[in-house]
């Protein structure tokens, strides 16, 4: 694993997107900045970090054979990964939000952004961006979020943190070809925030109350509605309001 590590930045998965597509980068490859001046979360938001107390980073890694069908296998792994680790912390009551946010209870503890290379129907790399709050003490305006010091009581090494997150990430990469995906769908369900909850949604601008059932093979969220009505959504057709 080569670690690159960088002050400041606008974001990390641009900077490794541009560095792959601009030389000849070994696999497996961390960009980690102290301070993300820019930071992207899913469908373009910003993901606000504080400098020197939150772990920003992006992963690369390279794939052979690696199926496009099969990219779903990725949020899963990924995000399974970064409970793993957040479990041996002692983090309480965490689980993902659709697609890949994790909570601690019912806040925001850290975000996912994966984006792929895809060449004749293969994926042919991934960068992988995590964003994770450690020891942060308070959000001003932003009620549902918190950090894994808020969450435990206890502040922790951001070296360390940085170290067990991107060697647990980097392990089910290795793996992702091999690994079966209903195997990773299952857990990554077993996981899943406000599953089996009556919960309200934003569809179409509209709110429609459902419990969340699980995920398709391919990662959709699956609903069930208050007609009965099983639904199947992508990731900018339906919002989560709780």
């Amino acid at each position: 694993m080569n670690i690159i590590k960088l002050n400041a930045i606008g974001s990390t998965n641009s900077y490794l997107k541009q560095l792959a597509a601009t030389t000849s980068l070994t696999d497996e490859v961390v960009v980690v900045a102290t301070q993300q001046e820019s930071g992207r979360g899913q469908q373009g938001a910003v993901w606000q970090s504080e400098a020197g107390k939150s772990l920003t980073c992006s992963l690369f890694k390279r794939f052979e054979g690696f199926p496009i069908e099969h990219q779903a296998r990725l949020n899963f792994a990924v995000s399974l990964a970064l409970l793993d680790v957040l479990e041996t912390y002692g983090i309480p009551k965490i689980s993902v939000k659709w697609p890949n946010d994790i909570m601690s209870r019912q806040q925001k503890l850290a975000g996912i952004l994966i984006e792929n290379t895809v060449q004749r129907g293969n994926l042919t790399a991934t960068v992988v961006g995590v964003g994770l709050n450690v020891n942060e003490e308070s959000f001003n305006a932003l009620p549902q979020a918190t950090s894994m010091l808020l969450a435990s009581g206890q502040r922790y090494n951001l070296e360390e943190v940085l170290q067990k997150v991107t060697t647990e990430i980097f392990k089910v990469l290795k793996e992702i070809t091999t690994i079966k995906t209903n195997e990773l769908k299952k857990r990554y369900e077993a996981r899943l925030f406000r599953k089996g909850i009556v919960s309200t949604f934003e569809v179409a601008g509209v709110k429609k109350n459902g419990q969340i059932i699980g995920v398709t093979e391919s990662g959709m969220l699956q609903v069930a509605h208050e007609d009965d009505a099983i639904a199947t959504y992508g990731l900018r057709e339906i919002k989560l309001l709780f």
